[in-house]
């Protein structure tokens, strides 16, 4: 065998130790990567339904309801503000939630934002509109939407390192796709319960029909809280504990030790993120002013989520072979190159045309969304994990696709209906993307247990 075999070999089987003494047969209770994935997978499913039910709604539901004194367009703008809003807290999230995962464990957290996530849906859908009383409506929904945003703030960072703490290198990748599909999954199951419900007479749809989807939250949360709590803490996070070696502030920590990794994860997920939210929550209010028919526009993103259901996975998959970098990279240059084109083909008003259109354009945002939970796991030691990803994820967030929709309709007014400002304005986050990646260094081969107690940064991102 091999020098370098045998060593990867022994990188494998501490692995595989370190699950059987933290959380696995040791414990009385096996933990598989299976029941790991399918851990993070459903929770991260639940989380993102609720959290995409608000975008659906917000274009579709919210301007008539909570903002009926305004005119449609304004309406709009004034639903997708309140939808905007819930961004500024996902950074409160990561950092609230960063700081108590990196202290007392991913598993935690996990549970306290499904129960955040869920219960906040859930008044949403026992909200009362304007017309039942007035003013104070907009104002719960606000508050109701900034749950969401905390939660979802602290979410993704934790079960990303569920999967991928866990993982061998080689496969953190692949397994790491799978809460990106999570995210997709969680769209796609939001757009059919809304679609099916859309169905119904307006009259019986903005009375009650709304309102079920988020209703159905409930049942969700106690068929995640059921899986999650099932998982024992990640082997790589349970080794720091045992060695009492967290960070006493991994945020300040992450600023100090970190700055340069984190203001490459914010620059290099804002054009994916905007990206994201122009397509799935944007594109129904452009395909409404461009008279393009509700369902057609849901039926195009719901294919869209399913199409990136498979990529996230597979292009993660990928860059366990190439690279981080260059399946990241390649995503983010096809995805510029499309934009114009996914609008020209949406406004030749063809279903055909227009499903294409927004299937293709998710091929690129793929490639890079797949590839991020790896990307951000490898950027940042294990005792600042939870807060350095959570956080360059989430800022990016704010910055790209919470003002995403409300951009894009602002500028749609602007023009006058025409799209080359929208799609002038997702280029030029991509290339903020593209420059980030190119900045960045490969990861992938990084073994990221590589800590010994008392290092204040790993050799995996160290930064001079």
């Amino acid at each position: 065998m091999k020098l370098g075999d045998a060593k990867e070999t022994n990188r494998e089987e501490g692995i595989v130790e370190r699950i059987e003494r933290f959380g696995g047969q040791g414990a009385g209770r096996p933990t598989s990567m299976r029941t790991v994935v399918l851990a993070s997978l459903t929770g991260t499913a639940i989380e993102w339904y609720d959290f995409f039910l608000y975008a659906t709604a917000a274009a579709l539901v919210f301007n008539q309801l909570f903002f009926p004194t305004f005119e449609p367009l304004a309406g709009t703008l004034a639903a997708f503000a309140t939808y905007a809003v819930g961004f500024f807290f996902r950074p409160v999230g990561a950092i609230v939630c960063g700081h108590f995962g990196d202290k007392i464990g991913r598993k935690s957290m996990l549970v306290f934002t499904l129960l955040v996530m869920g219960g906040s849906s859930a008044l949403i859908g026992l909200l009362p509109t304007y017309e039942s009383i007035g003013v104070l409506a907009p104002i719960l929904l606000i508050a109701l939407r900034c749950l969401q945003g905390f939660a979802a703030g602290g979410e993704w960072g934790g079960a990303v390192l569920l999967t991928t703490e866990y993982a061998p290198r080689g496969r953190r990748g692949l397994y790491g796709g799978f809460v990106a599909m999570g995210v997709a999954l969680g769209l796609l199951l939001s757009n059919v319960v809304f679609i099916t419900f859309s169905s119904l007479p307006d009259e019986q749809f903005f009375s009650w029909g709304w309102r079920v989807p988020f209703l159905l939250s409930i049942i969700l949360i106690g068929v995640g809280l059921y899986i999650r709590l099932r998982i024992l803490e990640t082997p790589v996070f349970a080794e720091v504990q045992e060695t009492d070696s967290e960070a006493r502030m991994p945020i300040v920590d992450v600023i100090r030790n970190h700055p340069k990794n984190l203001l490459l994860a914010m620059g290099m997920f804002i054009g994916v993120n905007a990206g994201l939210y122009i397509v799935y929550t944007f594109m129904l209010t452009y395909g409404a002013e461009v008279g393009i028919s509700r369902g057609v526009m849901l039926t195009g993103v719901l294919i869209a989520s399913i199409v990136e259901c498979f990529g996230d996975p597979g292009f993660a998959a990928l860059s366990d072979r190439v690279g981080r970098r260059t399946v990241y990279l390649a995503g983010a240059i096809f995805t510029a190159l499309f934009v114009f084109p996914m609008f020209w083909l949406v406004n030749t008003g063809v279903p055909i045309l227009i499903y294409l259109a927004l299937a293709v354009v998710l091929i690129g945002l793929s490639a890079q969304y797949g590839t991020t939970a790896a990307f951000f796991t490898e950027l940042f030691s294990t005792r600042v994990r939870y807060s350095g990803a959570s956080l360059g994820y989430q800022m990016a967030a704010v910055l790209g696709g919470g003002f995403a929709p409300l951009i894009g309709t602002a500028l749609l007014a602007w023009s006058g209906g025409e799209a080359w400002p929208i799609a002038t304005y997702m280029i030029a986050l991509t290339i903020i993307t593209i420059v980030s990646v190119y900045l960045s260094t490969e990861t992938f081969q990084k073994d990221i247990s590589e800590e010994r107690p008392g290092e204040g940064v790993s050799g995996v991102a160290r930064e001079a």
